[in-house]
């Protein structure tokens, strides 16, 4: 844990970590003893100190609960023996969580690779996740070596990702970094927000391509780290949320969108299994690309 997150109860600490859990879900595993601080039970309201080691450890699902394959449409950019390169479409959320039992990315997985094992965990093949309605590259494994391998990556930073995004509102200036910490929103649990004592280290970088007559802008963002909603939380922050993020801001009575124009253009990293470099992308979704094109058509400056 980050000295910064000293001090904090256990049971908040984790909801902080793992947005993806209910409350009550992490306080039943606390009192299982799922979830050990220094190799020993504890308690959802103990106290955390600088350097505890806080391990998670989910039981194993029960047959009706593990995810079953399903034909789920999403198109493949690269696969081999070891991982799969997918561009996924908006709309599909990435694994069975509360509200989408089924009809994920991880059920068309295993409709498409049988090798793959959701014995040991409800998420076979996923090394990192978009939001639901966040469009674009995302990168599986088809083994367990490779999904430890790469999910190992994207914890030491050494996956990069590029996005593009329409922006409601244009920043002042043509470029910028935001060094932010992010944590659970301390009203709204459907949101993120910028936690200065209590969030987690977050960085993105920005940089203007296009601005438009109307005030909405084309950018190009890349991300240092990948905390949940980090883009849209950050470029909220400078006054510039995503254009559709109604959640944060981004809904517009100028141009009507369906979903948050955010898109995971690019992807590089290091093969696991062959040591050779991999570089991929996915061109802009259709109803984003739209929407690019009818701003350039209408409120360009001439």
């Amino acid at each position: 844990m980050q000295p910064q997150e000293a001090g904090l109860r256990l049971d908040h600490y984790l909801v902080q970590q793992l947005p993806e859990q209910s409350r009550s879900a992490l306080d039943r595993l606390i009192r299982s003893s799922y979830i050990l601080v220094n190799n020993s039970s504890a308690k959802p309201g103990s106290k955390l100190r600088a350097g505890d080691s806080v391990i998670v450890d989910f039981p194993s699902p029960s047959g009706e609960e593990r995810p079953q394959p399903q034909p789920i449409d999403f198109d493949i950019l690269f696969e081999d023996a070891h991982l799969v390169v997918i561009s996924k479409p908006p709309g599909l959320v990435a694994h069975p969580a509360a509200g989408h039992a089924d009809g994920t990315l991880v059920n068309g997985l295993l409709h498409r690779y049988s090798e793959l094992n959701c014995s040991d965990s409800d998420r076979p093949g996923l090394v990192h996740r978009l939001d639901k309605d966040t469009s674009g590259i995302m990168l599986a494994a088809r083994t367990e070596t490779a999904q430890r391998l790469l999910t190992a990556a994207f914890k030491e930073r050494q996956i990069h990702k590029i996005y593009y995004a329409l922006l409601l509102r244009c920043p002042a200036a043509m470029k910028g970094r935001i060094d932010a910490p992010i944590g659970r929103h301390p009203v709204n649990r459907q949101k993120m927000a910028i936690r200065q004592r209590s969030g987690r280290h977050a960085v993105t970088n920005w940089q203007i391509l296009e601005r438009f007559a109307n005030g909405c802008c084309f950018a190009k963002i890349a991300i240092e780290t990948g905390r949940t909603h980090q883009i849209r939380v950050h470029m909220a922050s400078i006054g510039a949320p995503v254009l559709g993020d109604a959640l944060y801001g981004g809904s517009s009575r100028l141009v009507q969108v369906e979903r948050q124009l955010l898109h995971a253009s690019e992807l590089a990293f290091i093969h696991p299994m062959t040591g050779e470099s991999c570089r991929f992308t996915a061109p802009l979704w259709p109803d984003m690309a739209e929407t690019l094109a009818l701003l350039r058509e209408q409120y360009s400056f001439v």
